[in-house]
């Protein structure tokens, strides 16, 4: 359900309001720029992202029926708008390779995750190669399946799962290097 709050904002944008663009700015934006520093992986794009992404918000913005969660339909315009800058910058065809992360990393101890910051975590995952980062950001991050994620980047389902595998196994081994240099 909607407040009655969120309901006038909506209403405002809908008509134009600045005020109420302002206001949507500046209570989702810095949760939209940590969403685009995901995918991007740069913060300089990430603003420019950001603002790619909230010109599709103010222009969409009448095909909000709220029917969900605002801030679900603006993570949702945001992960597409990161998705299509990495398209349109043939970032996600780019083949890196993934050979420098160890195979090696079977047991993983998942309470080393307890004494990293989230910081730290995002770190980790914005060193993974733009493809891998990008699949394992929508698998476990977004929640979406393998099957939308194939569609959504045009690729295999298989490539969506061997990738957030290789991904998921390359973040390990990034973890266990940044906990031993503690």
């Amino acid at each position: 359900m909607i407040s009655d709050n969120e309901q006038l904002l909506i209403a405002g944008c809908k008509r134009g309001e600045p005020w109420a663009r302002r206001e949507l700015y500046e209570k989702y934006a810095p949760a939209m720029l940590s969403l685009c520093v995901r995918y991007v992986a740069n913060r300089e794009t990430a603003k420019d992202v950001l603002q790619d992404g909230f010109v599709k918000v103010f222009t969409h913005i009448g095909q909000y029926e709220a029917r969900g969660p605002l801030p679900a339909w603006l993570r949702q315009i945001f992960v597409n708008t990161a998705l299509e800058y990495l398209q349109k910058n043939e970032i996600l065809k780019m083949n890196v390779s993934m050979d420098h992360f160890s195979d090696s990393i079977d047991e993983f101890d998942h309470r080393v995750l307890d004494k990293l910051s989230a910081d730290e975590l995002l770190e980790c995952v914005a060193e993974l190669p733009d493809r891998s980062r990008s699949i394992f950001n929508l698998y476990a991050i977004e929640g979406y399946s393998h099957a939308e994620i194939a569609e959504k980047l045009n690729i295999q389902e298989n490539t969506s799962r061997s990738q957030f595998a290789r991904a998921r196994k390359a973040l390990q081994q990034l973890v266990s290097d940044l906990m031993n240099k503690r």
